[in-house]
Order: C-alpha cells, then sequence, then structure tokens
C-alpha cells in the first residue's frame, strides 16, 4: 500500500483529543495513520508510555515466552559504559578487528 504524508498542526484538548488547525485534503470518510510530535518540553509520564505500549497491538509478540532471551545476568546495567571507557565519546578511536 503506497501512502502519502500530510504535515499539518493542531492541538490536543482537555479531553485528549486531536483537533486540527486546518481541514485535511483528502475525501472521507477515511482511515489514517497519525503521528503525533510534542515539543521536547511536555515531558510525557512513563505510566503513559508503558501503557500505551502494553496496550498496542504491535508490541503483541512481546508476550511471546520465545521473545525473552535476556536475563538479568545478560551485559551490564546501562550507563556502566562509561565507567569502563575514559574521556569523551568523540575522542575514543573505533575498534578495528
Amino acid at each position: 500500500m503506497t501512502q502519502r504524508a500530510i504535515e499539518t498542526t493542531g492541538t490536543v484538548d482537555e479531553e485528549h483529543r486531536l483537533v486540527l488547525d486546518e481541514p485535511l485534503p483528502i475525501a472521507g470518510p477515511s482511515r489514517v495513520k497519525v503521528i503525533i510530535l510534542v515539543p521536547d518540553d511536555t515531558e510525557l509520564d512513563e505510566r503513559l508510555w508503558l501503557e500505551a505500549a502494553r496496550s498496542n497491538p504491535a508490541f503483541e509478540f512481546l508476550t511471546d515466552p520465545a521473545e525473552d532471551i535476556y536475563t538479568a545476568a545478560d551485559g551490564r546495567p546501562f550507563g556502566d559504559w562509561r565507567q569502563s571507557r575514559p574521556g569523551p565519546v568523540s575522542a575514543r578511536r573505533p575498534h578495528r578487528h
């Protein structure tokens, strides 16, 4: 299926509904895919992200036990890589095999 992008602006109202600033240049009724870009200064509650991921069918495959391939013993906690590699990232040379 071929898709085209239409950029527009809008506002999310008090009831969490998207209200567009201008009418869309497409005939309706029609199903569309929407991507929302929020300003960086808007911090969304982590619970909202987790709930969205939990209820989104795109992530349903993660409930399959076959997808659970890592344990707490794998790797190091995020952030530990800085302790093992001194100096700024830009000053490091790439590792060559």
